[in-house]
């Protein structure tokens, strides 16, 4: 049960729901509320499959290409990390992903669903989380039901947007982001040293 509730945080961080709330409404600002309903739905299932495509492909893509279990465990932390610093001390992921909009007629793929949603830290996440040298069929399992619940819950808070943003606030929301890029650098940090310990003990 702890350990669910671990890889669900995690995965709360790296996906960071409500950091995804400003950026569907900036994206979405010039629609009326039933074309907004769709975008939102759109975007999340469009995200969860860019994700699951990751979840079953990514281990095929690393083997294919020779990587080891310790390299990609490392350089997949220094990727988090360094993704986790940019929701730490740049100008956090709402205002960031807010100036990627550039087409307010298709933000549905873009911004939307990439990267607000499937971001690239969230699909090294789940690769990292899916590794078949680490996990069980089960566990993996277990992770995409998480990765479907996470998604679920985000889509939730983008139908509420409106109101989701009046309860919190945009600088509340910074915040959060802001919480949750230091959870997510916490992992970046111990998957480079399961890394190195692998590495340097075998």
């Amino acid at each position: 049960m702890q350990e669910i509730f671990a890889t669900l945080m995690f995965l709360i961080a790296v996906i960071d729901p409500v950091g995804s709330v400003p950026v569907y409404l900036e994206a979405t600002k010039h629609f009326d509320l039933k074309h907004k309903r769709k975008i939102a739905i759109r975007a999340s299932v469009v995200a969860f499959l860019i994700l699951l495509v990751f979840i079953v492909l990514g281990q095929l893509v690393l083997e294919g290409m020779a990587v080891s279990l310790d390299a990609f465990q490392i350089s997949g932390g220094v990727i988090l990390f360094l993704f986790a610093l940019t929701m730490i001390f740049g100008d956090g992921k709402p205002e960031m992903e807010k100036h990627l909009i550039k087409d307010y007629k298709h933000v549905t793929i873009f911004p939307v669903a990439i990267p607000s949603i499937a971001s690239p830290g969230a699909i090294m996440a789940v690769v990292l989380m899916t590794d078949n040298h680490i996990y069980t069929i089960q566990q993996q399992a277990l992770t995409t039901i998480l990765v479907l619940v996470v998604v679920g819950i985000t889509c939730l808070l983008l139908l509420g947007a409106n109101k989701v943003q009046e309860r919190i606030g945009e600088y509340g929301i910074t915040v959060i982001s802001k919480v949750m890029g230091l959870i997510l650098a916490s992992y970046g940090v111990q998957s480079i040293l399961s890394g190195l310990k692998g590495f340097f003990v075998s």
